[in-house]
């Protein structure tokens, strides 16, 4: 079963992105009635599959560690894309944390995009780090820096591309594969309808002061396999409703 296509306005959303991102802390904040000490509470109903239907995201520093957490309304990683037979046109399911980390933080140049953390399932291909290549009957963790291309479609994301010729800094845990992402060691559980992921914060430094939203996604590899090759094809929830980040890194035990 295939979510309903929910078109984000992600022109709109990344703008409001950008000047959230500039904004000081001492703003107002203009989501603060959908926060509960960081986390952000979403309404429900905005996808007419429950398991990216979006209700809850939160990121929680327990002590040496964030947990990254999104809860949904049905049952979290139920529903999964088909398989295709082919690595070229196939499709990508995320649960998203876009946060406002600088990509430097794991790993990437610096000033690259939007830096996300993401829980995907990916029946046609594998894109494991190095040594451990085989990952695509599971869902796992992909460190991702995005930014918008207008190739996607009007005011979509993609996963940047690495241009043919550059040799950008990378993390150790990079898949090999001509994007800004890697594959770190961060295996996502999952229980009921929430997905949570748990990263030290030697791994990420400048977590405890992220700002996050929380995404559920589908991706599409470009079918004929050139840049853009990896797009946002259908946004099924966002938490803020407008991927402003509202959301708040928290010590643990708040709510």
């Amino acid at each position: 079963m295939r979510p309903k296509n929910r078109r984000w306005s992600l022109a709109a959303a990344t703008g409001a992105l950008a000047l959230g991102l500039a904004g000081t802390a001492a703003a107002a904040d203009p989501h603060a009635a959908h926060r509960s000490a960081g986390a952000i509470q979403a309404q429900r109903g905005n996808t007419r599959v429950a398991d990216f239907d979006v209700v809850r995201a939160a990121i929680s520093i327990e002590g040496n560690t964030g947990v990254f957490r999104i809860q949904v309304a049905g049952r979290a990683g139920e529903t999964r894309p088909a398989a295709t037979g082919r690595f070229e046109g196939s499709d990508v399911h995320a649960y998203v944390w876009p946060t406002s980390l600088n990509s430097s933080a794991v790993g990437f140049e610096a000033d690259q995009g939007i830096l996300a953390l993401a829980v995907t399932f990916h029946p046609d291909f594998d894109d494991g780090a190095p040594g451990r290549k085989e990952n695509r009957d599971v869902w796992h963790s992909h460190w991702v820096v995005m930014a918008p291309d207008p190739a996607c479609g009007p005011g979509a994301l993609k996963v940047r591309d690495i241009p043919a010729g550059t040799q950008p800094r990378l993390p150790e845990d990079w898949p090999g594969v001509p994007l800004l992402i890697s594959s770190p060691d961060l295996p996502p559980v999952f229980s009921g309808g929430q997905v949570e992921v748990r990263v030290p914060l030697t791994r990420a430094p400048g977590l405890r002061e992220t700002r996050f939203d929380g995404v559920t996604a589908g991706l599409r590899v470009n079918a004929n396999l050139h840049a853009p090759l990896l797009c946002v094809a259908e946004v099924f929830d966002v938490a803020s409703g407008d991927l402003s980040l509202p959301g708040r890194a928290a010590p643990a035990g708040t709510r």
